[in-house]
């Protein structure tokens, strides 16, 4: 299952590639039939370069050397003259790869020669595998669609029992979760658990906060707790073949742990849901956060989970009380 899904993501991949360098060569192609000499001086510079490679190889002729790469700089001078005439950038003839890190091979070279697995291809593969409907609507579910007018700005004490509105706390929220995103490779940065009724935008924050933890090339894997602790039981119970599915919880840049306390808890999981929350938080081979979102109160946590399990969230966590109207039928 897993290799199939990889060799449909590299094919995609292949596709991306090819037709990002076609439609490079169909722009410089434009451009040489408006402007032949851009052309001209690109053939002169293709035949130094060979001139050069091949006078290192044969006999390292310091004066030839000299000569050449003198033309080639003159050329290069020349054709720079050209394109700002033009108000043309020199990238512009370079393929337009949607990850400039792999170039759309979704492998990266290191300096040592060997490859390694770049970002991008990682978090294809999550959210193919594991990531649910949330994760993947991040098109819509940014900061650019975030508004605070569909929050009342008006105080209520005896409803919320605290004296500032619902406008004003999301976007102290908001400052919290951003922060989240400058500061996530600051080992003293706390991770987030957001708390409150359904309806009040704990999901549409943590995919905000994830696209732009993406953008920073980082990997992001979103579970809500029944998938993700069902998943898990299943494969310590062998019944599952994602044999991937604990190593990347337990390691992923960001887990994003949605619906906490919708799932049926017995001693089991509540033995995993610890092993997760503690070995993120102990990681010593890189830093890991986590957000946790879930529609009960600090109490109700105390109530239903192990003190273990919230001790840890008080202590690690910011906590980030949302309260308010639904906001899900003002946007209709």
């Amino acid at each position: 299952m897993a290799d199939s899904i990889l060799k449909n993501i590299l094919s995609q991949y292949n596709q991306k590639k090819i037709s990002a360098e076609y439609e490079a060569e169909q722009r410089k192609q434009d451009i040489y039939k408006r402007y032949p000499k851009l052309q001209d001086i690109d053939d002169k510079l293709t035949k130094l370069a060979i001139s050069t490679t091949k006078s290192l190889i044969n006999n390292n002729d310091k004066e030839l050397l000299k000569e050449l790469n003198e033309n080639i700089n003159h050329l290069k001078e020349e054709k720079n003259k050209i394109l700002k005439s033009l108000n043309i950038e020199n990238d512009y003839f370079e393929p337009r790869y949607e990850c400039k890190l792999c170039k759309d091979t979704g492998y990266i070279t290191n300096k040592d020669y060997t490859t390694t697995m770049c970002s991008c291809l990682k978090q294809k593969l999550y959210d193919e595998q594991y990531n649910k409907a949330n994760i993947s609507n991040l098109d819509t579910q940014n900061f650019n669609n975030f508004s605070d007018l569909l929050y009342s700005d008006k105080v209520d004490e005896n409803k919320y029992r605290t004296n500032i509105s619902p406008r004003e706390n999301i976007n102290l929220i908001k400052d919290i979760c951003q922060r989240f995103i400058d500061n996530f490779d600051d080992k003293n940065q706390k991770n987030l658990l957001f708390t409150g009724n359904t309806g009040l935008g704990k999901t549409f924050l943590s995919s905000c906060i994830a696209n732009e933890i993406i953008k920073k090339g980082k990997n992001v894997l979103y579970q809500t707790a029944p998938v993700m602790l069902d998943s898990i039981i299943d494969y310590r119970f062998g019944k599952s073949n994602s044999t991937n599915i604990l190593a990347s919880i337990l390691n992923v840049d960001l887990l994003i742990i949605d619906d906490l306390g919708t799932e049926c808890m017995n001693n089991m999981k509540f033995t995993e849901m610890f092993n997760i929350i503690n070995t993120r938080l102990l990681n010593q081979n890189k830093i890991t956060k986590t957000i946790i979102s879930t529609n009960l109160s600090l109490k109700e946590l105390y109530a239903n989970y192990d003190e273990r399990i919230v001790s840890r969230i008080v202590g690690n966590y910011d906590i980030c009380y949302f309260f308010g109207d639904d906001i899900r039928f003002k946007k209709r």
